[in-house]
């Protein structure tokens, strides 16, 4: 008798709102250059960078388009009419002070604009310059980060306390038999465990390691510290340069005991406003070389797009290639979708090839003859980052 297969492992539910369109949006105390920074990084002047606190008050919105190798390899081979790369959807937010939590300095406005977004770009300022001033009064990064650290959580528990409350009212007339009683009851302990890892256990609910049943209540909280974290640590050009400045060890040493893995980055806002304002491709690649670093924006963009769990796939031929963003782990109609609600409703089957695939042997028709393209008519088929579809529906 042949041994019983093993279960497959399950899937892990994803924290955060569910879908493709999603924003990521740049944090930090007032004056650390985040509004400088989303200038460079959206290549506009949208954001007013100026040094007072609360310059920024309305959130500015902007598309920055994802850089991709492969996007470009696509468009060079098929020279299409039309070229669409994917984007991601990124948020000038105003400063966070102490006291956010209960409405210091426009905080309540603030931090909601906070709680619209899907993920955090946090900008620590790790410069000193006597013309910039900061509203703590002097540089210390790992302070501006406890302080947004605390403020966020402090909302959370607010939040999540207000619920409970409310929650536990509503619940004082159910009965303890129905299965809906039932489930209300499981939902409110849920609840209150999200409660204890905030105040008891001290960390970020993102930290935590939920259930899949736990994931589908938190997400329903849209909780900041369930949000993934960036953290962009802005130096003056001439450390971002030479790689050295003394406030990188102090800060990777708060993210390790706070925030375990969550991605540090370094950047310099003046050397990227230095770049932006050269007209093209090549002087800036002679500015680098000459100044002997390379802008971090398109690490950053790539870094906020993973943070997210974004990928994409994309379609090519002679009109257009483009670059669709789904959610990892998207199954094929859903995927399909994307382009068009009929593609999903009346889906029969995708064509699939990797573009590792069809850059190997350099066409679609050499890819077919080599066994590799996939046609795919299972509803479970989950795309991979990269893909290429071709997509049939039913009329």
């Amino acid at each position: 008798m042949p041994p019983k297969k093993a279960a497959a492992a399950e899937k892990k539910t994803l924290l955060g709102r569910p879908g493709n369109n999603l924003k990521i949006g740049i944090v930090g105390v007032p004056n650390v250059g985040k509004s400088s920074f989303f200038n460079a990084l959206s290549n506009t002047s949208l954001a007013l960078a100026a040094n007072y606190p609360y310059a920024t008050i309305n959130p500015e919105e902007a598309r920055i388009p994802v850089p991709d190798e492969r996007f470009t390899w696509l468009y060079e081979t098929y020279k299409p009419a039309s070229r669409i790369p994917a984007f991601l959807t990124c948020i000038d937010i105003a400063g966070l002070t102490a006291g956010a939590s209960t409405g210091a300095g426009l905080g309540n406005a603030f931090l909601s604009h906070v709680r619209a977004v899907d993920g955090i770009f946090q900008v620590v300022r790790a410069f000193e310059d006597a013309e910039v001033t900061h509203v703590e009064g002097d540089v210390d990064p790992t302070r501006d980060m406890s302080i947004i650290q605390t403020e966020l959580r402090l909302k959370d528990i607010e939040w999540v306390e207000k619920y409970i409350d409310m929650a536990k009212k509503s619940t004082r007339s159910l009965g303890s038999n129905s299965l809906a009683d039932k489930a209300k009851k499981e939902e409110i302990a849920i609840v209150e465990k999200v409660l204890k890892v905030l105040t008891v256990d001290e960390i970020d609910v993102r930290k935590h390691d939920w259930s899949n049943k736990e994931i589908d209540v938190v997400n329903t909280l849209q909780l900041l510290t369930a949000k993934p974290v960036t953290y962009l640590v802005n130096l003056s050009e001439k450390d971002y340069v030479r790689k050295k400045n003394k406030w990188l060890p102090k800060i990777k040493a708060w993210i390790d005991e706070n925030n375990p893995g969550d991605p540090l980055i370094p950047f310099s806002v003046s050397f990227e406003e230095r770049l932006a304002a050269l007209s093209t491709p090549e002087e800036k690649k002679a500015e680098e070389e000459k100044a002997g670093a390379v802008s971090a924006l398109p690490k950053i963009t790539h870094a906020g797009y993973s943070s997210l769990n974004l990928i994409r796939y994309f379609t090519v031929g002679p009109t257009e290639v483009r670059a669709w963003t789904i959610r990892k782990g998207t199954k094929a109609p859903q995927a399909a979708g994307v382009i068009h609600s009929d593609f999903e409703n009346k889906f029969v089957c995708g064509e699939i090839m990797t573009y590792e695939d069809l850059k190997e042997h350099g066409s679609e028709a050499a890819v077919k003859a080599a066994g590799k393209l996939r046609q795919q008519g299972s509803l479970m088929r989950v795309l991979v980052d990269g893909d290429i579809a071709y997509w049939k529906a039913g009329a």
